[in-house]
């Protein structure tokens, strides 16, 4: 059995990757899989604090994350797509202007 601190210093680590993505790099589709990494490092974190504890807690609200996320990529590649399709770029300092 893996002991709680290993789980919570890989979410940590996990979750200062995906921070470290979102600030350093100006690609929207790599900007958005960090993003993902940072929710998936928060899952890990809510199901190990659920183990340890012995509560269905943290694994419900995994399960709504999940749910939340699942919508966000749908959403949100959607507007990826779009706005590749109109500008023909997907550099963030290019893109400061929703409108067509």
């Amino acid at each position: 059995m893996v002991p709680l601190p290993y789980y919570l210093v890989l979410g940590a680590l996990l979750f200062a990757l995906g921070m470290t993505g979102v600030l350093v790099r100006r690609n929207a589709l790599v900007v958005f899989m960090s993003i993902e990494l940072m929710l998936n490092s928060v899952n890990l974190t809510f199901v190990a604090l659920s183990r340890h504890l012995h509560s269905m807690d943290g694994q419900l609200a995994v399960f709504f994350t999940i749910v939340v996320a699942g919508v966000e990529v749908v959403v949100g590649l959607a507007i990826i797509v779009e706005i590749f399709r109109s500008r023909a770029t997907l550099n963030l300092d290019d893109i400061d202007l929703l409108r067509g």
